[in-house]
């Protein structure tokens, strides 16, 4: 299914933030199929059990997408996949969110550790905050933060901690080795969240991807400039069917 695009959404926002990228898409080429795939509701931080879901639900032999979680899940489910996925693109996504040895261009632990303690003794505040973060960099920050939380699911709270933890143990390093299938990654030069270092660590660690850096935007450049992404993302598509 070449003409099958699945995109996955990131922590605590819903679906909302990828549909003006998804009607961009369709705007730009009327037979690809993009879909987008809630993430599980899942209580358990058990990473395994959150493939599994995916695996289950998510159309097999499709293109594979995500914004931040959602394109590291869906990094682990294309090397899960190998030639059952067509190809990989991730959007603000780092290959480990939370920084440790053997990959420094990422959050600092303790920031992280309280982002976590917030979230359990408050989910509603937390996810106020991580609205503020993702808009970050954005010409109208406030303004964006307002749309990204307008829209955001009211998920029950053991669910949204069940993200975080899975969140923080996620490490795609090895599945992006592994993924033999074409893959573009892109990055917001401002992100709050993503430090755009990564995007230079990550072409060393897999020379074979292609990488793209937007200068001028955060960590919701989906949001900022869906028309402008789903070009970037449509070159790929087509130069990679091509193969």
């Amino acid at each position: 299914m070449r003409n099958r695009l699945i995109l996955l959404p990131g922590w605590g926002l819903g679906v909302s933030p990828l549909e003006p990228l998804a009607a961009a898409l369709q705007g730009l080429d009327e037979h690809l199929r993009v879909e987008i795939e809630p993430l599980p509701e899942l209580e358990s931080s058990d990473l395994e059990e959150w493939l599994d879901e995916l695996d289950s639900t998510v159309p097999q032999d499709a293109w594979l997408g995500g914004w931040s979680l959602g394109g590291m899940l869906a990094s682990e489910l294309a090397a899960r996949r190998g030639d059952r996925c067509c190809g990989l693109l991730t959007l603000a996504s780092n290959p480990s969110f939370v920084a440790h040895d053997q990959w420094p261009s990422a959050m600092p632990g303790e920031t992280f550790d309280a982002f976590l303690a917030g979230c359990a003794a408050d989910p509603r505040g937390t996810l106020k905050r991580f609205s503020l973060l993702c808009a970050q960099g954005a010409e109208d920050p406030r303004g964006l933060s307002r749309l990204l939380l307008g829209g955001a699911p009211h998920t029950a709270a053991p669910v949204l901690m069940s993200g975080l933890e899975v969140l923080a143990q996620l490490d795609t390093r090895h599945a992006l080795q592994a993924f033999r299938g074409p893959q573009l990654h892109l990055f917001g030069g401002l992100d709050e969240l993503v430090p755009a270092e990564a995007a230079g660590e990550l072409l060393t660690l897999t020379p074979d991807i292609e990488i793209g850096l937007i200068e001028q935007a955060g960590h919701a450049f989906l949001l900022e400039d869906p028309h402008g992404v789903a070009g970037a993302i449509q070159a790929f598509l087509h130069e990679s069917g091509d193969d």
